[in-house]
C-alpha cells in the first residue's frame, strides 16, 4: 500500500509536461485515481484512504462472520430489574441520599412500626374508588405517614428490584445533592414522626414511636454534705455513646453511667444545704425501649481545626446484650439481640457512603443493604459491621482485632440497633391494606408493561439486525466496481451504513461537490468508487444525492489544477526573470506602477496563492457528508482575508484609486509587470500615465488648510491665555488671593482637552464649548461645596482669574456661569469672611451624590480583593485536616514559591 502523499503526486505528476488546453479524459481519470487496484482482504489491514478503491477495514468486518443477537441492540434484558424470589426490595440513590436508604431499610423490617404505619387513615381511600384506582393520574401521597406507607407497601410486594423513593426525600425538604449527618437525620425523622402520629385516635398508631423506641433515663445528683437526692427524669430515644478510649460497647455503656464528681468551681448547689456542695452525678437506667438503638459517635468536633472528624477506632459488639446490670429496677428480662448494623464506608465525617447490615425478623437472615442493591449475607462465620474503606490507604489501616463466637468488631458501624428477645420467634404477617396494595399492584402493572416494551424493542432490534445483515453480506460482495460503471460515495457514509449503533440515514453528497457542482478531485480521498448496482440499491433504499457517476468528474478543477502546478514548478525561474528586469534600468516612461511592499514579497504571496488554489475547496466545502456549514466561521475568515492586502493593493487608495503617496510604489517595465501578471490575474493595474485619485488630492488639499486654521486658532488662544495654558500663577481656594473678591470655574476636563488642542493642533479638534453644565445638577444648582472644592473635588475643576474669564467668553461658548466670591462679614469680628457661589448649592443633588459615591465604593465589578488567612502554624493546620485539603485551590507554582504575607495589598498589616 502507498502513502497518501506518494499517491498524490502520482495521480498528479503529468501535470508537469501537459499544458491545461491539453487535459485528456485520460488525464481526468488519472487524476481521481480510476486506476488504482482494489484491496485484498486478509492482505490490507486497514483502509487505504488514498485509494477510492479500497473497500477494506470501512466496518464490514463485524457483518462478515457469525454474529451474536445481543450485539443487535444496546437494551438490557427488562428481567434484570425484576425482583428476585424471597429478596428484599432496593432504593435508588438520588445523589446523596444513602444515609436516607439504610434508616428507611431498618425501618422497614420493624414489624410493629410497620403495622401501625398502615393502619394510620389515608387520603389515599378518597384516590381509590370500589372497583380499584383511578386511572385519570398518579397517586401522591399528602403527608410523612402516608409516604411512609406507600413506600412500605411499595418495599414489601413490588415486583421492582429497587424503588424510587425521591417523593419522600422531596417531602422532607432534603437535599440529594448533599449529605447530611446520618444520627442527626435519624433523630430529627423520629421527632417529625412521633408528632405526626400524635394526632391518630388510635392508641395503637398513636404511641408506637415510644411503644418501640422511647426509653427513661434519671439524672441523678446526690449532695455529699447532707446525702440529698435530686432526681430529674427524661424521656429517650437512642443513647449516645463515647468510643474514644475504648474498644467494647459495654465499656462504652458504662462510662455513659458512669458516676461524675461535682468539685472546685463545678460544686452543685443543694437547696437542702442552701449552699454549694460537693456532690456526685450520674444517669441511672430507668426503663428501656424494645427497639434499643445505639448510637456510637465517631463524627466528634476537633477544637483544632474547628470541624468535624470521623474516630476509625474498632468498637467490639456482641450478638446478644445483657443490659440487667445497667438497669435499676431488676425486676423482667433484659436480654436484647443484634438486629441493625449501620455502616459509614470512608475516612472523613462530610463524604463518604452508608450501607446497613439488618436482620430480616422472621427468616433470622442477614442482608446488606446497599441503596439498589441487596445482598443475602452467608458463609461460616458471620461478619457483620465490616466494609471496606473508601480512598484510604492500606497502610493506615489499624489491624482488626480478634473476635470471638458471636461477637464482631467494626471501625466503621456507627450504629447498632438491638431488639428486645422474646422466648417466641417473630412469626408476624403484616398485611399491605387493601387501599394500599391496589397502588402496588398498579405500579407493578406499569412495571410489567414497562418489561413487554423493552422486550419487544430488543426483538425489533434483533430482526432489524437480521436483516442488516443479510444486507451487508449481499451489498458488500457486490460493493467493488471493476469494469463495469460507476460511482463514487462518500467513505464516511458507507461507515456509518456498517456502523450498527447508528442508523443509517440519506446517502449526502454535496460537501464533496467542487464550485462547478461536480466531485473535486481534492476529494478523492473521503471517497469510494463502488459499482452502479450497488449505488442503485442504496439509492432506492436510503435515498440522498447527488449521483456522483463518470460524468461527475470534473475536467474544469482538473484543468485549474495543472495550471497551478506549473506555476508553481516554473515560480523560481520566473522570480529570477523579475529580480533581473527590475535591475535593469528602463528605457521612457511606459510602464506600470507596483507597490515597493508587494514587489519585497510578490514569490510569497504567490506561493500563498498557489497554494490557496491548490487547496481551496479543503476550505470551501465544509464538513463531509452534509454536515452544516458555520456562517460565523466563515464571515470571520472572510473579514480577516480581507484584512490581509493581496499584490498590489497596497497602492490602493481607500476610494479604489491610485495612492497619491509617490514613496510607497515604483514604476515596472511591461516585460516585468507581464510576468507578475501571470501570477496575479486579479491584481489592480495602473499604467504609468494613470492619475493619482482625485479625491484624495482633494481631502488632501483640505487637510492641509484646515491644519493651518488649526495652528493659527492654537496659536491664538495661546497667546491669549499663556498663563493658562502653562498652569503658571493659578489662584487657590485654600489660599484665597487678596487683590480679588471674585474666582470663576471651569470643569477640569475642558481645561485638558483645550490645553492637548493648543499642544498638537493638526491632530485634535479646536475646542469650542466649556461645558459647564456638567458641574451642575438638572435643576442648575452647583453639586459642590466650598470645603469640598478645596479638598477632595478639587481635582474636577479648575479656577479662573476675572481677567481670564473675560478672554474665555470671547474664544468659547459659555454654557453657564459658575463662579465663588468672597464677601467680609461685619458686626463683631469684621474680619470673618464668607464664600458664596453662583448658581447655589443644590442640598438635595449634593447629598445623593454623596450617597452615590458611598454606594460605589462597596458595589463594584472589576476590582483586586486581597483575602489573608491568619494562621500561627500552616503545616499544624494541614495536618490536623487533611479533607481539608482534598481540593485546595493552590497552583504547583504557589506550592514551591511561597510570597511574603501582604505583598502587593496596601491595606494589610503585617502585625
Amino acid at each position: 500500500m502507498a502513502p497518501r502523499l506518494q499517491l498524490e503526486k502520482a495521480a498528479w505528476r503529468w501535470a508537469e509536461t501537459v499544458r491545461p488546453e491539453e487535459v485528456s479524459q485520460e488525464h481526468i481519470e488519472t487524476a481521481y485515481r480510476i486506476w488504482l487496484e482494489p484491496c485484498i482482504r486478509g492482505v490490507c489491514r486497514r483502509n487505504c484512504r488514498g485509494n477510492p478503491n479500497c473497500l477494506v477495514g470501512i466496518g464490514e468486518h463485524i457483518w462478515l462472520g457469525e454474529i451474536d443477537e445481543n450485539s443487535f441492540h444496546n437494551i438490557d434484558d427488562p428481567n434484570c430489574e425484576r425482583r428476585k424470589k424471597n429478596s428484599f426490595v432496593g432504593l435508588t440513590n438520588l445523589g446523596a441520599t444513602c444515609y436516607v436508604n439504610t434508616f428507611l431499610q431498618v425501618w422497614f423490617l420493624n414489624l410493629e412500626l410497620r403495622q401501625a404505619l398502615y393502619l394510620c387513615p389515608s387520603t389515599c381511600s378518597d384516590y381509590t374508588r370500589g372497583d380499584g384506582v383511578r386511572g385519570e393520574k398518579d397517586y401522591e401521597p399528602q403527608t410523612i405517614c402516608e409516604h411512609l406507607q406507600y413506600l412500605f407497601a411499595l418495599l414489601q410486594n413490588s415486583n421492582r428490584r429497587y424503588i424510587d423513593p425521591s417523593g419522600f426525600v422531596k417531602a422532607l425538604g432534603l437535599d440529594t445533592g448533599q449529605q447530611q449527618d446520618a444520627q442527626e437525620f435519624s433523630k430529627l425523622f423520629m421527632s417529625l414522626l412521633e408528632d405526626t402520629l400524635s394526632k391518630q385516635k388510635n392508641p395503637d398508631v398513636r404511641n408506637i414511636v415510644q411503644q418501640q423506641f422511647c426509653g427513661e433515663y434519671a439524672y441523678v445528683t446526690v449532695c455529699n454534705q447532707c446525702g440529698r437526692e435530686s432526681k430529674l427524669v427524661s424521656k429517650f430515644y437512642e443513647l449516645e455513646l463515647n468510643i474514644q478510649g475504648h474498644k467494647q460497647l459495654t465499656d462504652c455503656i458504662s462510662e455513659f453511667l458512669k458516676e461524675e464528681k461535682l468539685e472546685g468551681d463545678n460544686r452543685y448547689f443543694c437547696e437542702n444545704c442552701q449552699s454549694k456542695q460537693n456532690a456526685t452525678r450520674k444517669i441511672r437506667l430507668l426503663s428501656l425501649p424494645c427497639t434499643l438503638n445505639l448510637q456510637l459517635m465517631r463524627f466528634v468536633f476537633d477544637r483544632q481545626t474547628g470541624h468535624k472528624k470521623k474516630l476509625n477506632a474498632y468498637i467490639g459488639f456482641s450478638e446478644s446484650l445483657d443490659m440487667e446490670p445497667y438497669v435499676e429496677h431488676k425486676g423482667g428480662s433484659f436480654v436484647y439481640e443484634l438486629s441493625a448494623v449501620l455502616i459509614h464506608r470512608g475516612v472523613s465525617a462530610y463524604s463518604g457512603h452508608y450501607i446497613a447490615h439488618v436482620k430480616d425478623p422472621q427468616s433470622g437472615e442477614w442482608y446488606k443493604f446497599n441503596d439498589e442493591d441487596i445482598e443475602k449475607m452467608e458463609g461460616k462465620k458471620l461478619q457483620l459491621g465490616i466494609e471496606e474503606d473508601l480512598a484510604e490507604p492500606s497502610k493506615s489501616q489499624a489491624r482488626k482485632p480478634k473476635c470471638g463466637k458471636g461477637t464482631h468488631c467494626s471501625r466503621n458501624a456507627y450504629m447498632l440497633v438491638y431488639r428486645l428477645q422474646t422466648q417466641e420467634k417473630n412469626h408476624t404477617m403484616v398485611q399491605v391494606p387493601a387501599f394500599l396494595q391496589e397502588l402496588v399492584d398498579r405500579d407493578n402493572s406499569k412495571f410489567e408493561e414497562w418489561c413487554v416494551e423493552m422486550a419487544e424493542m430488543r426483538r425489533q432490534s434483533v430482526d432489524k439486525g437480521k436483516a442488516k445483515h443479510e444486507e451487508v453480506k449481499e451489498l458488500y460482495q457486490r460493493l467493488p466496481a471493476g469494469t463495469e460503471p460507476y460511482e463514487f460515495v462518500s467513505l464516511e457514509w458507507l461507515q456509518k451504513w456498517l456502523d450498527e449503533s447508528t442508523p443509517t440515514k440519506p446517502i449526502d453528497n454535496h460537501a464533496c461537490l467542487c464550485s462547478h457542482d461536480k466531485l473535486h478531485p481534492d476529494k478523492i480521498s473521503i471517497m469510494k468508487r463502488i459499482s452502479e448496482y450497488a449505488a442503485d440499491i442504496f439509492y432506492s433504499r436510503y435515498g440522498g444525492g447527488p449521483r456522483l457517476t463518470v460524468k461527475a468528474l470534473c475536467k474544469d478543477c482538473v484543468v485549474e489544477r495543472c495550471r497551478v502546478l506549473r506555476l508553481k514548478s516554473q515560480l523560481n525561474e520566473d522570480y529570477k526573470t523579475v529580480n533581473n528586469l527590475l535591475k535593469t534600468t528602463m528605457k521612457g516612461n511606459d510602464g506600470f506602477w507596483v507597490g515597493k511592499s508587494s514587489l519585497r514579497c510578490w514569490r510569497q504571496l504567490a506561493l500563498e496563492q498557489l497554494d490557496e488554489q491548490d487547496g481551496e475547496t479543503e476550505q470551501s466545502n465544509g464538513k463531509i457528508n452534509g454536515s452544516p456549514f458555520n456562517k460565523d466561521e466563515s464571515k470571520e475568515e472572510k473579514k480577516e482575508e480581507e484584512e490581509e492586502l493581496n499584490f498590489n493593493e497596497d497602492i490602493l487608495c481607500p476610494h479604489g484609486g491610485l495612492s497619491i503617496s509617490e514613496n510607497e510604489r515604483r514604476l515596472v517595465s511591461q516585460e516585468a509587470w507581464s510576468k507578475l501578471r501571470q501570477y496575479f490575474p486579479k491584481a489592480p493595474e495602473f499604467p504609468s500615465y494613470k492619475e493619482c485619485c482625485s479625491q484624495c488630492k482633494i481631502l488632501e488639499r483640505e487637510g492641509e488648510e484646515n491644519e493651518a486654521l488649526h495652528k493659527m486658532i492654537a496659536n491664538e488662544q495661546k497667546a491669549s491665555l499663556p498663563n493658562l495654558f502653562q498652569d503658571k500663577n493659578r489662584p487657590c481656594l485654600s489660599n484665597w488671593p487678596e487683590d480679588t473678591d471674585t474666582l470663576y470655574i471651569v470643569s477640569q476636563f475642558f481645561l485638558d482637552e483645550w490645553r492637548k488642542f493648543v499642544r498638537k493642533p493638526a491632530r485634535s479638534t479646536p475646542v469650542s464649548s466649556i461645558g459647564n453644565s456638567a458641574l451642575l445638577c438638572p435643576h442648575g444648582g452647583l453639586m459642590f461645596t466650598f470645603p469640598s472644592l478645596t479638598k477632595e473635588d478639587s481635582k474636577l475643576i479648575a479656577l479662573i482669574w476675572p481677567s481670564e474669564w473675560q478672554m474665555i467668553q470671547k474664544l468659547f461658548v459659555v454654557d453657564k456661569v459658575i463662579k465663588i466670591t468672597r464677601i467680609e462679614v461685619g458686626g463683631v469680628n469684621p474680619s470673618e469672611v464668607q464664600y458664596i457661589s453662583e448658581p447655589n448649592l443644590c442640598p438635595d443633588c449634593r447629598e445623593g451624590l454623596l450617597c452615590q459615591q458611598q454606594r460605589d465604593l462597596r458595589e463594584y465589578t472589576q476590582a483586586t480583593i486581597y483575602v489573608h488567612k491568619v494562621v500561627d502554624n500552616k503545616k499544624v493546620m494541614k495536618d490536623s485536616a487533611p479533607e481539608l485539603n482534598v481540593s485546595s485551590s493552590e497552583t504547583e507554582e504557589d506550592k514551591e514559591e511561597a510570597k511574603p504575607d501582604g505583598e502587593k495589598d496596601p491595606d494589610f498589616n503585617q502585625n
